[in-house]
């Protein structure tokens, strides 16, 4: 069976996986875990804090995971998934379990290996602030920009702005929560409104399970920027988006380099890869 196209390079990666063009049929496949992690974080030396909330889902070897905003995910999403078929999680009412069930699929079935396109980085054991500056570079050198240049942060880590600032970048942080960053830095919230006056954007993966990261990818797509995504949500579906309108990925997948202080690694993606566009 074909699916019929729906618009969007996401929406048509999702028609690919469920006509079965990039693996098994995922009616054939079922979650056997399902899980959330709640974290709360505020680093030594740091004055502010943050809080976290993922749904993962285990398929076989692979966990797919999407970051919501705290509190939002009902408990009956966990149960939902539960011995579910990816086929049926991928039309889930709630974005952040297709999102997962997404990423567990290509988790499965096009895993960050070197032959997939993947360049692997790997993070030192260390503090939760060693570390979370040891991924800040890893994302931020995937960034051509000259000194000077501006960049639209969507996802506001504060670490990723300090090693912005260490290259001589200007940003534009943006949220969806507002506030202020480390520095006093005010916090906008339309990311489309901030990213007319920025060279390049780099984007949390979380914008797949809210629904802001197809203007982005539009905008820099239209206008030839480079849209650098940083994920833990969707790290296994964001590197299929290559060279449709995302220019680099580093990924990330379950666990998280927050979650244990030993060494960890994270992969990197360029140019494009195999499994991407049609």
């Amino acid at each position: 069976m074909t699916t019929a196209l729906t618009g969007t390079p996401y929406n048509d990666l999702v028609a690919r996986v469920r006509d079965g063009a990039l693996g098994p049929d995922p009616a054939a496949l079922r979650v056997s875990v399902a899980f959330t992690t709640r974290q709360a974080v505020r680093h030594a030396g740091r004055g502010t804090g943050y809080r976290n909330e993922v749904l993962s889902l285990r398929l076989a070897e692979a966990v797919g995971s999407c970051a919501v905003e705290p509190g939002a995910l009902p408990d009956s999403a966990v149960e939902d998934c539960v011995g579910a078929d990816v086929a049926s999680l991928l039309e889930h009412p709630l974005p952040p379990v297709r999102v997962a069930a997404l990423d567990a699929y290509l988790m499965h079935v096009l895993p960050h290996t070197p032959d997939q396109g993947a360049a692997p980085v790997p993070l030192p054991a260390g503090s939760s602030l060693e570390k979370s500056r040891a991924r800040a570079e890893a994302v931020v050198e995937l960034l051509d920009l000259p000194p000077g240049g501006t960049v639209l942060v969507v996802g506001v880590v504060n670490s990723l702005l300090e090693a912005l600032r260490s290259r001589g970048l200007r940003y534009v942080p943006c949220d969806l929560k507002g506030g202020a960053t480390e520095w006093g830095e005010p916090v906008a919230t339309d990311a489309l409104a901030a990213a007319d006056g920025c060279e390049a954007l780099l984007v949390s993966g979380m914008t797949l399970g809210n629904g802001t990261f197809e203007p982005l990818r539009r905008h820099a797509q239209a206008y030839g920027k480079q849209l650098v995504m940083f994920a833990q949500t969707g790290s296994a579906v964001l590197p299929r988006l290559l060279g449709q309108g995302v220019s680099a990925v580093c990924a990330e997948p379950y666990p998280f380099f927050w979650l244990d202080g030993g060494p960890g690694v994270v992969h990197r993606y360029r140019g494009s890869c195999p499994g991407g566009g049609r």
